[in-house]
């Protein structure tokens, strides 16, 4: 079934939100979120909000896959974080009251559900373990923010090219073969996780190709000796 003939989500019915922060709302609360809720589908490459912008709510992810990326003042775009279905994002930004820190865009065709902003203060309000589980969300957001920080600073980009692959692999798993990271991703977006140039990252793609590391059919990347992936990465403990 394509993405635009499925039916719209219902959230006690949802088959992801037991990964989200609303897993815990009991029915009424569930049924209030049904009927206040919209959701949109946002094609490959479209933008689900922008960098700048006045959050009016969130977006929580039902289906496909989400870059979060930050634009310096030269229009460079570098990939901060991705999302997947069960994934919530743009709160940060409605807790804080701040603007859009981050845009999102599409790597895929995707579904999400947008929660207005009164919407989420009700159910922050009445959702009991809500707020918690948004605590231990911002907790894990931060932690992997420090750790990109430290791997951007001190690793060549040899080794965070690969981390960027395992990033990808452990993140959004492998389809029915076992090996190719299930996500079709652009050498430009796999530069703005690296936070490199485009030319460096198909150069280091051709390396580990040629070291029997991985194996490369269009946009799809199958890791084929993981071990020596991460001893590349610098990962192993």
């Amino acid at each position: 079934m394509s993405i635009t003939a499925q039916k719209t989500p219902d959230c006690e019915k949802c088959p992801v939100r037991h990964r989200g922060i609303m897993r815990d709302l009991d029915s009424e609360m569930l049924h209030e979120l049904n009927a206040r809720k919209h959701c949109n589908i946002y094609r490959k490459g479209s933008a689900i909000f922008h960098q700048g912008n006045t959050p009016m709510g969130m977006f929580s992810v039902f289906s496909g896959k989400v870059k979060l990326f930050k634009t310096d003042d030269l229009g460079k775009e570098q990939i901060i974080r991705l999302a997947k279905p069960g994934d919530s994002i743009g709160y940060r930004s409605l807790l804080s009251g701040e603007a859009y820190h981050l845009g999102a865009e599409a790597l895929e065709d995707t579904r999400a559900c947008f929660i207005p902003k009164a919407l989420f203060s009700d159910l922050m309000n009445k959702g009991g373990n809500m707020f918690t589980h948004i605590i231990k969300l911002l907790s894990e957001d931060l932690k992997q923010a420090e750790h990109r920080i430290a791997a951007l600073a001190g690793k060549p980009v040899r080794e965070r090219t690969a981390e960027a692959l395992l990033v990808l692999r452990n993140f959004y798993g492998t389809t029915d073969d076992g090996v190719t990271i299930d996500i079709a991703i652009s050498r430009e977006d796999l530069a703005q996780m690296v936070g490199t140039a485009t030319e460096s990252v198909i150069r280091m793609l051709s390396e580990f190709k040629a070291d029997h590391l991985i194996e490369i059919k269009h946009k799809n990347i199958s890791v084929t000796n993981l071990s020596g992936l991460e001893k590349v990465a610098n990962v192993q403990d």
